[in-house]
């Protein structure tokens, strides 16, 4: 199943179900809390039309042709709305691409084998380079982000990983989400190594940078169909500067303001380029 889009009206999105319907095409609105309902292409190969479609209709949700879908299927339909729920790894798929997923899978996997009992070799494995022998082990430059050291941690981070990567891929290519990835990564890592040593791991800094990104190119370059929700960077920022000021949790405080200045800067040059 396809995501289309998140809509807080659903009376208007019934309307632009019930015009693909009378097309033979099913769409299907399913909740997602504060209001808000998400509609569904269950037919990937009608993918374009529907997008298409869904353009205009957002730009003219009144025009007659849909209030005259509405009239046409109102007999035929069951029920108004259907809140039939995709599958888990639907949900999951519709909005990450194939690198997204595979970063989830390779921290998911890596934790694992942390949480069998292989923690220690793993992280003399991953961790970042910690003496100039370590140094052109280029691989230690973005393993570090692959380690994580509790539930909350990992979990915390695939949820970001998930919906800033997903987005990016999604919409901009696998190419700029590895671009963003591997630059973060790198400094990220080398900045919270040169505050506290090589003892730390996590996506948090690539998080960051992802965040930083899409800000600064929905902001700047609307047209790509990227952003992030104000509310949204906000609790991202107030987080970051909890980080720095909170005395109890071993954050990676370095990290976090690195991948956020790098993903700014990677988002003011790409703006930079397409102006």
């Amino acid at each position: 199943m396809i995501r289309l889009v998140t809509i807080n009206n659903p009376r208007i999105a019934q309307a632009f179900i019930d015009y693909m319907a009378s097309r033979q095409i099913t769409i299907q609105m399913l909740p997602e809390g504060s209001g808000q309902f998400a509609l569904w292409l269950k037919e990937v190969e009608h993918q374009v039309e529907v997008e298409a479609e869904l353009a205009m209709f957002l730009k003219s949700p009144s025009d007659r042709k849909y209030q005259a879908a509405s009239w046409q299927v109102a007999d035929s339909r069951t029920q108004q709305f259907n809140y039939d729920n995709p599958s888990i790894m639907a949900m999951v798929k519709a909005k990450a691409g194939p690198l997204t997923l595979a970063i989830m899978a390779i921290c998911c996997a890596i934790y694992a084998l942390q949480f069998l009992g292989f923690g220690q070799p793993i992280l003399q494995a991953l961790h970042f380079p910690a003496s100039p022998s370590q140094e052109w082990q280029i691989w230690r430059w973005v393993s570090h982000a692959f380690l994580h050291f509790s539930v909350a941690h990992i979990a915390f981070n695939l949820l970001w990983c998930w919906q800033f990567g997903g987005d990016i891929e999604k919409k901009l290519g696998s190419g700029k989400l590895l671009q963003i990835f591997l630059v973060s990564a790198a400094l990220s890592g080398a900045a919270q190594y040169w505050v506290g040593g090589a003892n730390f791991g996590g996506l948090s800094g690539v998080i960051y940078a992802l965040m930083g990104y899409l800000w600064i190119v929905g902001w700047r370059l609307p047209e790509k169909g990227v952003s992030v929700p104000r509310p949204l960077v906000i609790f991202m920022l107030v987080w970051l500067v909890l980080g720095f000021i909170q005395p109890v949790m071993a954050i990676a405080n370095s990290a976090h303001l690195a991948g956020l200045l790098s993903g700014c800067v990677l988002g003011a040059i790409e703006s930079k380029k397409t102006a």
